[in-house]
């Protein structure tokens, strides 16, 4: 499978780690210079600086007939653009966009993105769905159980507490895809702080569940 991933920084490098394999090719774009470079030599992958949105840099990319395209840019009218072009001119199967404002999700669904993914939307959808919604994590589980979404809520006497994501040295085996501190969702970078009564929404694999729990929940 021929895997596209246009932009993005962590959620860009979480995708590689977990789809570079002999099985899938995977093909890098990004606008942002010195993340070309930090993907590059993190992942020991060819990276391509261009940017996603223009016709000319998709085709030095060269990712006609792709079966996956992939935008992960932090703004959704980018993400928007890169997805149909790669469609219309490239013939891409399928295009997923992230979006950061939720209300885009049915909209881009309705423009010809085949998928279209706010952490947001997630969160109030699982949110919406839980019965006992005071309870401490929330799972929903995705794609047959190979991919799992843990909500936890962050306590003044955790560990993580007031310290930056870079401070904790989060697992590599998880991401955290964005926080909900109310009102407001987060798309966390390096130096985003965790607050108490955060509440993370962690995408990671059934096995290494329990492993971000105990990590997240290690006292001080």
């Amino acid at each position: 499978m021929t895997i596209v991933i246009a932009n993005g920084g962590h959620e860009a490098d979480y995708i590689i780690k977990m789809f570079n394999n002999k099985k899938n090719k995977i093909i890098v774009i990004n606008s942002d210079e010195g993340m070309c470079s930090y993907l590059a030599t993190s992942d020991k992958i060819s990276v391509i600086h261009g940017n996603p949105t223009k016709k000319y840099d998709l085709s030095v990319a060269n990712i006609d007939n792709a079966d996956v395209f992939v935008a992960l840019s932090s703004n959704d009218i980018d993400n928007y653009v890169a997805c149909k072009m790669a469609k219309k001119i490239f013939k891409v199967k399928k295009t997923i966009a992230i979006v950061r404002n939720p209300k885009n999700v049915s909209v881009f669904k309705s423009l010809g993105i085949d998928a279209a993914i706010s952490g947001t939307y997630l969160l109030a959808e699982s949110i919406k769905s839980e019965t006992t919604i005071e309870s401490l994590i929330k799972t929903l589980s995705l794609e047959e159980n190979k991919i799992i979404l843990t909500e936890i809520v962050v306590k003044e006497k955790y560990a993580v507490a007031n310290k930056t994501l870079a401070e904790i040295h989060f697992p590599s085996t998880a991401n955290i895809s964005c926080i909900y501190r109310n009102p407001n969702v987060i798309i966390p970078s390096g130096k985003t702080i965790i607050r108490p009564d955060d509440r993370l929404l962690i995408v990671t694999t059934p096995n290494r569940q329990e492993e971000i729990q105990e990590f997240i929940q290690e006292g001080k």
